[in-house]
């Protein structure tokens, strides 16, 4: 319902999970989610495709400003990643192989990774949150706050917020490196939490 509604809207509005089928239910004690990988720049196409044979999507998607006024307004919380549940011991792995746009599913060590249910129900209240936003804010930063990068390859890393980039969700922060030198990191502005 949530789904129907969220596309009749706007065919790229996220494909939210029904809360029914987050619920661990016996009679789909084998249905589990799954991480399906998509074409470059196809995973909206990929996602309509893949509900309308009848399995459950969760395709994350926040808003976002462009720089170009015709270019979409949204776009994917995970670019070429989305969520699938399936039962594959009933379908097969295949079935998500040769999916028009599909990469197949991510696996890890040979095998389909599943997804735990909670994980899933998180990024749904995450994505939600930004949703209600408006986006992700950079606009509770200032120039020369000190700030923490709290995930990603700087994770850890302690730095002053310079700037937000215009036209995009993009901030600069100037990393304090070992010879206490300050360099300038261009990151998603998710990833940068003021320090106290």
């Amino acid at each position: 319902m949530i789904e129907a509604l969220a596309m009749a809207e706007n065919p790229d509005a996220p494909l939210v999970p029904e809360p029914t089928e987050l619920v661990a239910d016996p009679t789909r004690a084998r249905l589990r989610w799954y991480v399906l990988r998509s074409k470059p720049h196809k995973e909206s196409v990929l996602a309509r495709y893949a509900k309308g044979q009848g399995h459950s999507v969760f395709y994350p998607t926040i808003p976002y400003k462009p720089v170009n006024y015709r270019a979409s307004r949204i776009r994917a919380y995970f670019p070429g990643y989305m969520f699938v549940r399936a039962d594959l011991e009933g379908q097969g792995v295949s079935t998500f192989s040769w999916m028009p746009f599909s990469s197949g599913l991510v696996h890890v060590g040979g095998e389909p990774a599943p997804v735990p249910d909670a994980t899933v129900r998180a990024l749904a209240s995450r994505v939600s949150e930004v949703w209600a936003a408006g986006g992700l804010q950079a606009a509770a930063l200032h120039p020369g706050e000190r700030v923490i990068i709290r995930q990603g390859m700087f994770e850890g890393y302690e730095g002053i917020f310079d700037v937000k980039l215009p036209g995009s969700e993009r901030v600069r922060v100037l990393l304090r490196m070992l010879n206490n030198r300050f360099v300038p990191v261009e990151v998603d502005v998710g990833l940068v939490e003021r320090l106290p």
